[in-house]
């Protein structure tokens, strides 16, 4: 019998202690400089570099990778922070493998890869350890709300404290970071390095983060309008999709998200899971769910989704980190009800043709259910409810966006950092009259 067989429903502590801590220790251990040079050595340094191209920032990725070649670790950083001013986490949660490595001709010829994610992140974590590198323009005297402290709001203010303006950013957590505080699995970034790197990216000067301030609660759009120069919302995604479904309601039943949320803020012994745990879902959010519930001791962890295996948005890198670490995978299937007596016992399932369910079912024993089928922007916000329509068909009036709740949720930090920055581009120039 099994530690985690010894204690029924959902339940923290399933397993001890020190193996919940190996479990979620780093998943890939930094290089050092002898292993990032001999890594960097692979690369062949291409003119036309096909990964420059499909990085969303369009980071100089051949020049960074040999300057750590070259032995100057803090310029290839700097020249990933131009860029991409989070580089040291989305070295780490950037999805490299449907990305910049899987274009790199390395991949193409020899289906191995420059390793150009452990790169960046050996070349961001070793000048981290140094002073900031930029430095103020002198002040404009121009001063720009950001409404979300997540990476579109993030890189967005930085950007324009460095060109000289102040900026305020008012985030409705408790603690900054958004995505990349409380959306990825806690594996992926340890040791608290969220937040270390927001500490980083504020020494910049210039911004002030007010948390607890909602847009449309503590704070309107109309008085952001009228206190500052110009306005950059990236409040993301905050609404979630239903499954619409019988039993929704039932204890038991969660939002993927929030399950992801809590598991970063927490000691991860006090996180309760189930024994035997479905999640609903096929992308990012399923597969952080559904592994992390597997290094919390459930006994059986299966995810399903309604299409086929290469219409998942997961990609194919993390389907298989899944299933290594014991996460049963089921395709081309789609929930129909959900069962139980107040707490769900079982989830019944079709089998789908092109995602639609058939007449063909199973059913899955669960005493917990995640749910991990997309996020959406949600209702507006009073204040820009009025507006929405008109923000479709064109800008509001010094009001830019950016993000997931620009973009319709591409759920990609490093997107979200690139549409911040351009978007903070936009707004010096226009404070700027150029």
């Amino acid at each position: 019998m099994s530690y985690s067989q010894l204690t029924p429903g959902i339940v923290p502590g399933r397993l001890p202690a020190d193996q919940i801590a190996t479990n979620f220790d780093d998943i890939e251990p930094p290089f050092d400089a002898h292993e990032a040079r001999v890594a960097a050595d692979r690369c062949y340094f291409c003119h036309d570099a096909p990964c420059m191209t499909a990085c969303p920032t369009s980071i100089d990725i051949p020049l960074f990778i040999r300057q750590i070649a070259t032995g100057t670790p803090e310029a290839a950083a700097r020249t990933i922070w131009d860029q991409n001013i989070l580089g040291g986490i989305c070295a780490r949660v950037c999805p490299t493998e449907t990305l910049c490595e899987e274009v790199c001709v390395r991949e193409v010829a020899e289906g191995k890869p420059v390793e150009i994610g452990r790169l960046q992140r050996y070349a961001t974590g070793v000048a981290m350890e140094n002073p900031h590198p930029y430095t103020r323009a002198a002040s404009t005297g121009k001063r720009v709300a950001v409404v979300g402290a997540g990476p579109a709001g993030l890189s967005c203010a930085h950007r324009l404290a460095m060109k000289g303006h102040d900026v305020v950013i008012y985030e409705r957590r408790a603690k900054a970071g958004g995505l990349n505080e409380y959306g990825i699995a806690a594996y992926k970034a340890t040791q608290g390095f969220a937040q270390a790197e927001v500490d980083w990216l504020l020494q910049i000067g210039g911004i002030e983060i007010r948390t607890g301030q909602s847009l449309g609660e503590n704070v309107t759009l109309a008085d952001l309008q009228s206190q500052y120069d110009a306005v950059f919302l990236g409040i993301g995604l905050s609404g979630v999709n239903a499954l619409l479904l019988e039993g929704e309601e039932l204890n038991g039943v969660q939002d993927a998200v929030d399950f992801i949320a809590g598991l970063r803020q927490s000691d991860f012994t006090s996180v309760a899971v189930g024994r035997d745990v479905v999640v609903i879902g096929g992308g990012m959010t399923a597969v952080d769910a559904a592994v992390q519930s597997k290094l919390l001791g459930a006994e059986n962890v299966t995810m399903v989704y309604r299409r086929g295996k290469d219409r998942m948005s997961a990609s194919e890198y993390e389907q298989d980190h899944a299933a290594q670490t014991g996460v049963k995978i089921i395709y081309g299937a789609a929930p129909v009800k959900i069962e139980g007596a107040g707490r769900v016992s079982s989830v019944t399932f079709a089998y789908t043709e092109d995602g639609r369910p058939g007449a063909e079912t199973f059913t899955l024993k669960a005493d917990q259910v995640f749910k991990a089928i997309g996020q959406r922007l949600g209702a507006l916000p009073p204040g820009l409810q009025a507006e929405g329509a008109k923000m479709a068909q064109r800008p509001m009036a010094r009001v830019w966006a950016g993000g997931d709740c620009a973009a319709g949720g591409e759920d990609l930090t490093v997107t979200a950092v690139a549409e911040g920055r351009d978007a903070a581009e936009a707004i010096h120039s226009e404070l700027s009259g150029a």
